[in-house]
């Protein structure tokens, strides 16, 4: 299954290239904006935003609200995820 994962951009660090550091759940990966629509809007225009991230490209910008909700969602599938991991493991040791 393939996921799109939110990020807060730090900063655009290389306008012609258009790459830029953005925090993914603490971590700072260098993803490409340039499919973004504002792009070439200059590095300040997206420095703070909250976009989605796919294979290292920023798909679209989503609001603070989204991001977190979505974060809490894959938060969620992870503990649940990890718990029928355990589940799992345990049937069949005994």
């Amino acid at each position: 299954m393939c996921l799109a994962i939110p990020g807060r951009v730090v900063e655009v660090f290389d306008d012609e290239d258009q790459l830029a550091r953005v925090d993914v759940a603490g971590v700072r990966r260098t993803v490409n904006v340039a499919l973004l629509e504002d792009s070439h809007a200059g590095s300040g225009a997206l420095e703070g935003q909250w976009v989605l991230i796919h294979v290292g490209f920023a798909l679209a910008r989503i609001d603070e609200q989204e991001a977190l909700d979505m974060l809490e969602l894959l938060n969620q599938m992870g503990a649940e995820y990890e718990q029928e991991l355990q589940e799992l493991r345990a049937s069949a040791q005994g």
